[in-house]
């Protein structure tokens, strides 16, 4: 019941936006250096997320090195607190850094999600590079719904003119294809390893500027993490990831060749 009326509610404001909200893939350089930084808790450290996009791009015959900060439980302003982010920021040599938190769908969340965003932009234009927002998904129990989470971060993104990476918006799109298809893991909350396959081969997408449509099934990170799909439900997944990437992402051509 949860997946089906999420699925409606952003069927519904999808169409609210109408073609404001659809791009298309293009190629544009998003800053000087060619790494991927990520900034996030244990959603972006599940199954390796970094590695995996890494993986896909390296896969597709290109070069997309990926960096990690990330501790559990934290938020941006967490991230500001303990200093390892903008220190790995001011080391510079990224083409973007990739910021993510809790669903932040709330609307104190919000708050606090887009003015720690605005501060993390000015550090990373400062380096060079630019701010992407790894829009996530909310705990299958609530309290936030998928269209809020969805708007908190596509708003962050807008207020610094950063590229919205719309991860939430493919989760739905897989439920639509898939009702039964298991993108949580056993708590409810973090990803499986077909959570977080969709949600690499959304950032891969954007980051790219290509399709995913057509990547492994199976990957092996750099750390070691192995993430292995079905053949079938890696093309729904990826299928999903391209239609919410179309619709809603804005692509940033960084991978080299």
């Amino acid at each position: 019941m949860h997946r089906r009326l999420a699925v409606l509610l952003l069927v519904a404001w999808s169409l609210a936006c109408g073609e404001a909200a659809t791009t298309t893939p293009g190629a544009a350089h998003a800053g000087p250096g060619e790494g991927a930084l990520f900034i996030g808790n244990s959603l972006t450290m599940s199954n390796d997320l970094p590695g995996v996009v890494s993986a896909l791009a390296a896969a597709a015959g290109g070069r997309l090195p990926t960096t990690v900060v990330a501790f559990p439980g934290f938020a941006l302003e967490d991230h500001w607190a303990e200093g390892t982010a903008l220190r790995q920021i001011d080391r510079g040599g990224w083409s973007v850094v990739v910021l993510q938190q809790g669903p932040s769908g709330l609307p104190e969340s919000r708050v606090n999600l887009r003015e720690w965003t605005a501060a993390f932009d000015e550090r990373i234009r400062k380096a060079g590079a630019r701010t992407a927002l790894f829009s996530v998904w909310p705990a299958a129990t609530g309290p936030a719904s998928f269209e809020e989470v969805a708007e908190s971060y596509s708003a962050a993104a807008a207020d610094v003119g950063g590229i919205y990476l719309p991860v939430t918006h493919a989760w739905l799109e897989a439920w639509r294809r898939e009702p039964a298809l298991p993108l949580y893991s056993g708590d409810s909350f973090h990803p499986s390893g077909e959570g977080s396959y969709l949600a690499a081969a959304v950032i891969y997408g954007v980051l790219a500027g290509a399709s995913p449509v057509g990547l492994p099934a199976s990957v092996h990170t750099a750390s070691g993490t192995s993430v292995a799909i079905s053949p079938p439900t890696a093309r729904l997944l990826q299928e999903a990831a391209a239609a919410a990437n179309a619709q809603f992402g804005r692509s940033r051509a960084l991978m080299r060749e």
